[in-house]
């Protein structure tokens, strides 16, 4: 395909804006991928550019979360792995399940994710007792395997359901969860990116620059949630729990790359 200035102009400040709330509370690629659609990239070269760009993203932020002490490394190791074998499950069941199906139960689901965030002031606001280390490496083994499969399934918000799953069932802070998230996706993205290299379906002319402006959106959202902690991190997941609700809504209508 032809870069073109234009190019540039439309993916730079989205990739941006997707490392960015990405950092914060998962998601972002909801904002990136349509970003490369729309300015006229191939869905292989998109799906794979983005991994390239959202990998090295969040990267930078795992580094930054893992630095202020905001990762549990005896949750976010065991689902780092499991993520990527219910990954390749959920590619598999793919074939045989109409993702239709699942895409329904998610937009009836999302709703009621932001009404729980919504009534429940202190969800995530406070870390509860730390469960035994192996009871922490079992639940994070099976957040890993569930979330992973939907990822293969589905695939968009699978950080902001890692988030939630680390608070709601191990009780870290919100802050801890995004820590935590950020380890296990990155798990995932490296192996994708992998397989896409190996096919050549990454872009490089955008996929460098499209890195500089996942990087520093990365960068500035994890500051952004580290200094904010777990009120700011829950403010991000309801616009990113807004964002998967239209996506995936107008994909169930036949709306296509956005």
């Amino acid at each position: 395909m032809q870069v073109t200035v234009w190019t540039f102009l439309i993916v730079c400040p989205l990739v941006f804006l997707a490392g960015f709330v990405d950092s914060v509370a998962g998601g972002g690629g909801v904002i990136s991928l349509p970003a490369y659609l729309i300015a006229g990239v191939p869905v292989k070269l998109a799906a794979g550019t983005n991994k390239l760009a959202n990998g090295c993203g969040t990267a930078l932020a795992s580094y930054k979360y893992a630095k202020s002490g905001n990762v549990d490394w005896r949750a976010a190791i065991p689902a780092g792995v499991f993520s990527l074998i219910g990954s390749t499950l959920g590619t598999s069941l793919a074939v045989y399940m109409p993702d239709r199906i699942l895409e329904i139960i998610i937009v009836s689901a999302l709703p009621l994710v932001a009404l729980m965030l919504f009534f429940s002031k202190g969800f995530g606001m406070e870390e509860k007792p730390s469960k035994s280390k192996g009871k922490t490496v079992f639940l994070a083994s099976l957040i890993g395997l569930v979330i992973g499969c939907y990822d293969g399934l589905v695939g968009p918000g699978t950080g902001t359901f890692l988030a939630l799953a680390f608070s709601m069932i191990l009780g870290y802070t919100l802050l801890k969860s995004s820590g935590c998230a950020k380890i296990a996706n990155l798990s995932s993205n490296v192996a994708s990116l992998v397989v896409y290299l190996i096919h050549g379906d990454v872009l490089f002319s955008i996929g460098i620059p499209a890195i500089a402006c996942s990087m520093l959106g990365n960068w500035l959202g994890s500051r952004f949630a580290i200094k904010g902690g777990s009120k700011k991190i829950r403010i991000v997941m309801f616009f990113v729990l807004g964002l998967l609700f239209i996506k995936i809504g107008l994909k169930l209508f036949g709306v296509e790359g956005f």
